[in-house]
């Protein structure tokens, strides 16, 4: 007998915001994403993550698709994490801890 496990996917966005004029340095910076940022994020479910600008309010919208019930907001208490945001902290809204203010949002539509 054969068992499959179900694994519910999930989809999230959030919102963040970007300092004025730090576009280009945003996209560099993932452009040149760190490989073990890259793993982390595949082993804590991430299948997909896409991130979009807003040019007229600087705003940052971001989707992920995940299996299980984490994603990368769950893994703040990584260092590599913890070290992701000391570098994106420069060019971006975050909070204390440099951790981007990020805003969930709500689906309210889903089309598939």
């Amino acid at each position: 007998m054969i068992f499959f496990k179900y694994i519910r996917m999930q989809r999230l966005a959030f919102k963040m915001k970007l300092n004025k004029g730090q576009k280009e340095a945003y996209t560099k910076r993932h452009n040149e994403i760190w490989p073990e940022l890259k793993v982390l994020l595949k082993e804590a479910g991430v299948s997909e993550y896409s991130i979009f600008f807003d040019e007229e309010t600087s705003t940052l919208f971001a989707f992920q698709k995940v299996s299980g019930n984490g994603g990368s907001q769950d893994l703040a208490s990584n260092e590599i994490v913890k070290k992701w945001w000391n570098f994106m902290a420069d060019i971006m809204e975050v909070n204390p801890d440099n951790s981007p203010i990020s805003i969930p949002l709500e689906e309210v539509f889903f089309l598939e």
